[in-house]
């Protein structure tokens, strides 16, 4: 029984790690990285979804994630697929 609840509790506090991990091996193209979008070019999707005050733009998996305010003026950070620019989740994994 101990070992049963033992389990269990390590269960529940991997769970948001591993939701984390799936950020960082995020899968949102399979495209070659010279095919995708600038930069640039996403930052003006971002801003075009709403997001405004962008920060910072990285690559995070095949992913770009970016970090900006939403239009409730909340900390966001959101990933884009690099290739079409679409918004492909964000840092509650709500697309």
């Amino acid at each position: 029984m101990k070992t049963s609840l033992i389990a269990v509790a390590f269960a529940v506090v991997l769970t948001p790690v591993a939701a984390f991990a799936d950020d960082e091996n995020a899968k949102c193209t399979d495209a070659a990285k010279d095919t995708w979008l600038s930069i640039d070019a996403v930052k003006a999707k971002a801003e075009a979804a709403g997001y405004t005050k962008i920060k910072k733009v990285k690559v995070e998996g095949t992913c770009y994630e970016v970090y900006a305010f939403d239009k409730n003026g909340k900390k966001a950070e959101v990933l884009f697929n690099p290739s079409t620019g679409e918004k492909a989740g964000d840092e509650t994994g709500q697309n």
